[in-house]
């Protein structure tokens, strides 16, 4: 293969923009606690509240009602800890964590809630892209894989928390934040300070904030103007590209609403985390099943829920563009791919 690297792996994380890593460079500028009441600290102060009013107007919600965290695990512990919640199999390990999981899921990964106010359902799955219908009345929602690629308004959808992050989308890594609805009581998991309305002890951090603030703005823009109707297109090509010669792979999640970047794909016989490695050779970096904090690779819990055996679960690689991402480049990928297939195909006689 020739040209530079591909980067395919957005879901995993979105390089960082340009708008986040200005606002995080002005902030490393500003010395004050923005605890404090001195004009350093209201300068600090000034960069988080304007922060939490740019994620507020992304996401269609008040920024009151904003709470900043280290990352939408913390906001999921924060949300869910000790309520006993249900929720599917397809969810993030972070949620899934504190839910009993058992929540059925069809063919086409969509999740059936006969108890909305007692449950926890993502809006969006970070490995096959499917899209759920949130019911009215849902405790908490994952929202992180959807927000910046679909718009989402959370004054609109009637949940009562939601859970983001801001690398998701451009911003920098270990920042995020739940979003609660007004009046609703939610006890502090770190107590201390009594920061982020008393629901958040710890002093913010003010450059993930900045750069949080930014990138949700920057996102919101690109969502408005069409960027991510382009990346679906793309991810279109792709898929047309590759199922055009591949019958025996399966398209997981093809039939039902999909983020408009998220390819999932499974080859029965043809390990996930070898195609992850020969792919990267070629130049290009997708990902497989989920991978744990040891680095290694697992089948695909979220394609097991789903009715598969572990055969195409162990088999799943995921593409995930971005609005960087060319035709070119995917024809490119399409084209390394295929190629390695073929040379699966016949060792398998």
């Amino acid at each position: 293969m020739t040209g530079a690297r591909v980067y395919l792996d957005w879901n995993a994380t979105a390089p960082l923009r340009a708008e986040a890593r200005a606002a995080m460079v002005a902030a490393m500028e500003v010395a004050g606690n923005p605890s404090s009441v001195h004009a350093e600290g209201r300068a600090a102060r000034a960069l988080v509240e304007r922060a939490r009013a740019q994620v507020a107007v992304a996401l269609g919600a008040q920024a009151a009602d904003v709470v900043f965290t280290s990352g939408a695990t913390e906001a999921a512990a924060l949300a869910l800890a000790g309520r006993g919640l249900r929720c599917a199999q397809i969810e993030h390990d972070a949620v899934a964590a504190w839910c009993r999981a058992d929540l059925p899921v069809d063919r086409d990964g969509r999740v059936a809630v006969p108890d909305p106010a007692a449950a926890a359902l993502q809006l969006a799955n970070s490995e096959t892209g499917v899209i759920q219908d949130l019911p009215a009345g849902l405790a908490v929602s994952d929202l992180t894989q959807a927000f910046g690629k679909i718009p989402v308004a959370f004054d609109w959808l009637d949940i009562d928390i939601g859970l983001i992050s801001a690398h998701k989308l451009g911003g920098p890594k270990g920042i995020g934040a739940l979003v609660i609805r007004r009046g609703l009581d939610l006890a502090a998991q770190m107590k201390g300070g009594g920061q982020e309305m008393g629901r958040r002890a710890g002093t913010e951090n003010v450059i993930g904030i900045a750069g949080f603030g930014a990138a949700a703005e920057a996102a919101a823009r690109d969502l408005s103007e069409g960027v991510w109707d382009r990346v679906g297109q793309i991810r279109n090509i792709l898929e047309s590209a590759l199922s055009a010669e591949c019958n025996e792979t399966i398209f997981v999640g093809q039939a039902a609403p999909r983020l408009p970047n998220t390819l999932c794909l499974a080859t029965p016989g043809w390990k996930g985390e070898t195609q992850v490695m020969q792919m990267d050779l070629a130049g290009f970096a997708i990902s497989a099943g989920s991978a744990c904090s040891s680095g290694k690779v697992r089948a695909s819990r979220v394609l097991r829920a789903m009715g598969f055996d572990e055969a195409v679960a162990g088999s799943a690689i995921r593409v995930s563009l971005g609005p960087q991402v060319t035709e070119d480049d995917v024809l490119r990928f399409a084209e390394a791919w295929l190629d390695r297939w073929r040379k699966f195909r016949q060792r398998q006689g």
